[in-house]
């Protein structure tokens, strides 16, 4: 029982870390395209030295997995530099919509009815991001374009979430290994538009250091170890306070506040996927592997 409040604390540790992603991006003065392909190196590095992978788990498992994984580090960082951090972490968000639609198929696990609720509530909370006109902001300078990019993130996370249960079904399967995959082919998928780096800062440098190390690395580390302790129910609460936490960040720092079209539709999101927690947890076969990675 001693082990639950270190647990707690070192997941809500992670979800801290794991928030400030779309402020520190933000940040950063370099392109899209540098901040995604250096920050999931430095990612990749961090997480070789501070969870360290047998070496035969780097596998075409891994390799596939860690793709889908990869698509969503970009499209994250892509999604975070046009629109809000706001929208960006609540579109990712909507993935138990796609997931609950692909599992059928991907993974062989029926859709329940209780998914169709969840799933129809996700659509309506999804639809309300596009409400309206949502105005530029220095940060968010191409809001509607960053909200369909954070819209497809949304897809590649459940892809993602969907290849982690895959791949848990293996005992000899690393998720460190497939993290430290996605982000080096990350890396190399985004290296060739960030080439060449002009006008980069040394304050740039350590904002890429801080997302690599800090804000993927270690929180990866205190997530697993939370989660190891605690029922997926009580993790998967603890984890939303990375979507609450995001646009509070961005909003003390960049200044941003999303268009109250989009904080409605951030809301149902969220609301829908305590639900999805809640009913997940009720049903063990159903339940996603603890060693879920958090993105963003």
């Amino acid at each position: 029982m001693h082990d639950l409040p270190r647990a707690r604390l070192s997941l809500i540790a992670g979800a801290v870390l794991l928030s400030t992603g779309g402020a520190a991006i933000k940040l950063c003065g370099m392109t899209s395209w540098q901040v995604a392909s250096f920050r999931s190196g430095v990612a990749a590095l961090a997480l070789l030295w501070l969870a360290p992978a047998p070496r035969r788990a780097y596998d075409w498992r891994a390799l596939m997995a860690g793709a889908a994984y990869a698509a969503t580090m970009i499209l994250f960082v892509l999604g975070n530099k046009l629109t809000t951090a706001a929208n960006t972490i609540f579109l990712q968000s909507t993935a138990p919509l796609y997931i609950a639609l692909l599992s059928p198929w991907l993974l062989g696990e029926p859709t329940r009815r209780s998914d169709l609720a969840v799933m129809a509530t996700m659509a309506i909370g999804l639809a309300l991001f596009f409400v309206g006109e949502q105005p530029s902001l220095a940060s968010a300078p191409e809001p509607m374009r960053g909200n369909l990019i954070a819209a497809l993130d949304g897809v590649t996370w459940a892809l993602t979430v969907m290849a982690v249960r895959w791949i848990s079904r293996d005992p000899s399967a690393s998720i460190g290994a497939m993290l430290v995959t996605g982000n080096a082919l990350a890396c190399l998928i985004c290296l060739p538009l960030a080439l060449p780096v002009a006008h980069a800062t040394a304050a740039d440098w350590a904002v890429i250091a801080y997302l690599g190390v800090f804000q993927i690395g270690a929180a990866y580390v205190l997530v697993s170890a939370g989660m190891r302790h605690l029922t997926a129910l009580a993790g998967m609460l603890l984890l939303l306070l990375e979507p609450v936490l995001n646009p509070l960040w961005a909003g003390l720092i960049q200044g941003e506040r999303p268009s109250n079209w989009s904080l409605l539709g951030g809301a149902i999101v969220l609301a829908a996927t305590i639900g999805s927690g809640i009913s997940s947890a009720r049903s063990p076969d159903r339940r996603l592997p603890r060693r879920s990675p958090r993105t963003g």
